[in-house]
């Protein structure tokens, strides 16, 4: 049977159920049969579903995920998880029937923000903050304290995005100079309603193919499409046309990623990286 756990801006959709589900304790999970030799884990998941009265791709994503075995991740604006619009976060001060409702998965009360481990990957499910914030702070002290291989985070409002309806939001650069001081490796966003994938950079923006860190942008969720605007620097991969989801597959020392679209849509986007 098909289990779905919850964690605050992530679903977990996995064949056995966690060893340990509470706060920021450690859990562990169990995929796709992986390769001799090198365990892998799948994270797989896009943003930005929250109106439920789309336009039907919330259901062209959903019947993907029913097809790829693995953590399912949604990265905010969904029905209904943090993140810009969700009716239950907004219409209630704290979001309190979210964290009623979701208890101990969606981490600490009235935060909604936490971190576990797969495998050699260290991930954290945050929300954007100012520079020396509580969230700042307990993001670097967990960094300091998970010294892993492989980081990866997401929320929801990216720090650099192409798009035409928000772009960047300097807001994030406080997460990112905490990651990117921890020599983290992935960073996934939604809030634009479309695909961008980034080269390895810094927070500032500049092209680091050491210690940069990769952003995808995947608000292809299901509620609506739009185009671009300029593309900003580093910007590799850009696409409007499908929704769909994106599949991380993570190893032991570096990931793979697929863009998977909706049924009779083409385009997709794949490739490899390596852990700092």
């Amino acid at each position: 049977m098909r289990k779905i756990w919850r964690r605050s801006a992530l679903f977990f959709s996995m064949t056995l159920v966690p060893v340990s589900l509470a706060g920021h304790a450690e859990s562990h999970y169990s995929g796709p049969s992986p390769v001799k030799d090198e365990p892998t884990w799948v994270l797989v998941g896009a943003g930005d579903i929250a109106d439920c009265r789309g336009l039907g791709g919330a259901e062209a994503t959903a019947k993907l995920l029913d097809q790829i075995p693995g953590t399912v991740m949604a990265v905010g604006d969904l029905a209904y998880p943090p993140g810009r619009h969700p009716a239950i976060m907004n219409s209630m001060p704290g979001g309190t029937p979210y964290f009623d409702y979701f208890g101990a998965l969606a981490g600490e009360p009235k935060t909604g923000y936490y971190s576990y481990d797969l495998g050699s990957w260290h991930c954290k499910d945050v929300g954007g903050c100012e520079s020396g914030s509580p969230q700042q702070r307990w993001l670097r002290a967990d960094l300091a304290s998970h010294p892993v291989a492989c980081t990866l985070a997401y929320w929801h409002k990216p720090l650099f995005s192409s798009g035409s309806a928000h772009g960047n939001d300097l807001a994030m650069k406080p997460l990112w100079d905490a990651l990117y001081d921890a020599n983290a490796d992935v960073v996934v966003n939604g809030h634009d309603h479309d695909y961008e994938r980034f080269a390895p950079q810094t927070p500032d923006g500049v092209s680091d193919a050491v210690r940069g860190i990769r952003e995808f942008v995947v608000g292809t969720g299901g509620k609506n499409l739009r185009p671009f605007g300029t593309a900003k620097p580093n910007s590799e991969v850009r696409d409007f046309s499908a929704f769909g989801v994106l599949k991380l597959i993570l190893k032991p020392n570096g990931y793979d990623w697929q863009f998977i679209p909706e049924e009779g849509k083409t385009f997709t986007d794949s490739g490899s990286g390596v852990c700092h």
